[in-house]
């Protein structure tokens, strides 16, 4: 079993224009709306997967009834924490004659303290009775102290659960504090964690340096150049992307990827198989738009086609 954590959920909406111009009107082609925000991207992905997935979001106004209403119909089970403040809506433009994506994201609303206090009694109450793991990723709304993330990994240990942490900045140094059992984060954030320089340092050792001090897995992405999954005893493994398969729509990659880790590993996966499932993940989403999205069947073919090496 899956449970995340949405602390700054998001309606997600990709427009598909033909061209982009500043000052012009558009007519999109196509538009894509999903319930958005990495942790519950992530949900979808493992979801779509065939996970047992269950959410507990904090939503407000007529776009958290929305997001409410999609992860149900999808199969999510979802606890929500009211917000005074209406969701926000998270925009991404795909335009057919340039490469790249047009993104307007607002900051996730405020959290006042009433709301982190009934986030925390839900999740509470969500995940007995749940075991697995815990996901926990995406930016801190403002407003919410640093220890938060922490306070959760330790909720969740105490309730038997698995935690997966992917963030940044101090919210992943107090989370590093409480020892998940993995750490997913990417190039930048790594070396900002250990104080090295990102372009000159090998991801092997970011990685040590990371499961030394939470005394867990640690995988770190690294863009086009895939991703080094490092366990718990210490074995590294590094997954390459095959060649030649490209996609116009990175958001929620990289909440993708965990989702298919979180996945494969939950039914029992090595490290190993579960690092390809999780870079096809990534790429499949990528391909299509809305993030979070993937078809599963393209996810593991291109699971299978990525190539991996033990360091």
């Amino acid at each position: 079993m899956i449970t995340v954590a949405a602390l700054s959920p998001s309606l997600d909406v990709t427009y598909l224009v033909e061209h982009l111009g500043l000052g012009a009107i558009h007519r999109p082609t196509a538009v894509h709306q999903v319930a958005g925000g990495k942790s519950l991207n992530l949900a979808r992905a493992a979801n779509t997967l065939g996970a047992d997935v269950a959410a507990v979001a904090v939503l407000g106004g007529a776009t958290g009834r929305t997001i409410t209403s999609e992860l149900i119909n999808s199969g999510i089970a979802v606890r929500s924490v009211d917000s005074p403040a209406d969701t926000r809506i998270c925009v991404s433009i795909a335009a057919e004659d340039r490469d790249g994506l047009t993104e307007l994201y607002p900051y996730a609303p405020e959290m006042p303290p009433q709301v982190w206090r009934a986030f925390r009694s839900q999740l509470a109450g969500m995940i007995i009775g749940r075991p697995g793991w815990l996901a926990i990723n995406g930016s801190a709304p403002q407003g919410l102290a640093t220890s938060a993330y922490a306070e959760i990994v330790i909720m969740a240990h105490q309730a038997g659960l698995k935690v997966a942490v992917d963030t940044h900045g101090p919210a992943l140094e107090a989370a590093v504090g409480a020892s998940p059992e993995l750490i997913k984060i990417n190039r930048f954030e790594a070396a900002e964690l250990t104080g090295r320089r990102a372009e000159r340092a090998d991801l092997a050792d970011l990685a040590k340096i990371i499961g030394d001090r939470t005394g867990g897995q640690v995988i770190i992405t690294d863009g086009r150049e895939g991703a080094l999954g490092r366990t718990q005893d210490g074995a590294c493994n590094s997954v390459r992307l095959p060649e030649g398969v490209n996609g116009r729509y990175p958001v929620g990659s990289g909440d993708a990827f965990l989702g298919g880790w979180l996945a494969a590993t939950d039914v029992g996966a090595s490290p190993a198989t579960a690092l390809r499932l999780a870079t096809g993940c990534g790429v499949a989403n990528a391909l299509l738009p809305g993030p979070g999205n993937l078809d599963p069947a393209t996810a593991r073919e291109i699971a299978d086609a990525s190539v991996l090496t033990e360091r």
